[in-house]
């Protein structure tokens, strides 16, 4: 279970980002950290794949690297303060929908639906989206989807296919060019509970409906 330790490491870890203060503190990060949230990982991977038989399995592999990318980026911060995992058919990296979960020193971020989107596959999703409307209204007015996220977030556009015009009168959610919905909630009520594995789910299953409504948009001819 994760710990009052997990948002101890992160915390010093914000202050002293380093590498040579990550690895004196390797101990503590594989121990208070990683090996809490695998844990984690694993008490959640068997209910998501009762609802996606293809998601993978395996806890490592749908974790992200704590080490950041700074090749080019202006914070040469060598590692992230949070732990993060993706759950899709595709993998964490993939373009499917799937669903995602990081936890930092204070916050649990939970969510879900499609955050990369190419070309191609938007516009199978928007003109699914023009199809089926009132269905996706349905799916982001669900009570249970507004309680876990409130409204759809995502990039939009400015602009639009004329024969998209007509959705747009019904609904703003065929300009996005992303389509996900995110929830953040405090760490520490849920040290040493399992009541973290069962709020995580809750969440996830909020928004289970839009996920299987952009699968099926994708996998139109």
């Amino acid at each position: 279970m994760i710990t009052s330790k997990y948002s101890s490491f992160f915390k010093e870890l914000a202050k002293n980002n380093t590498k040579e203060w990550f690895h004196a503190n390797k101990a503590r990060y594989e121990n208070d950290v990683k090996l809490p949230f695998l844990n984690l990982l694993e008490e959640v991977i068997p209910e998501l794949m009762e609802w996606n038989n293809q998601i993978q399995t395996d806890p490592k592999k749908a974790l992200f690297r704590i080490n950041r990318d700074i090749r080019f980026a202006k914070d040469k911060s060598p590692y992230h303060t949070i732990m993060k995992a993706g759950f899709s058919a595709g993998g964490k990296k993939s373009e499917l929908p799937g669903f995602y979960l990081g936890i930092d020193a204070v916050h649990v971020h939970v969510g879900g639906g499609l955050f990369m989107v190419s070309t191609p596959l938007l516009k199978k999703v928007r003109h699914h989206i023009a199809k089926n409307t009132d269905q996706l209204l349905g799916i982001v007015g669900d009570t249970n989807f507004q309680n876990a996220f409130g409204k759809l977030k995502g990039e939009k556009a400015k602009r639009l296919d004329k024969d998209l015009q007509p959705t747009a009168e019904k609904t703003d959610l065929i300009f996005h060019k992303q389509f996900y919905a995110m929830a953040e909630f405090p760490l520490d009520p849920f040290y040493d509970s399992d009541a973290l594995r069962d709020e995580i789910l809750n969440h996830f299953e909020a928004i289970r409906p839009l996920n299987s409504f952009l699968n099926e948009a994708l996998e139109e001819g």
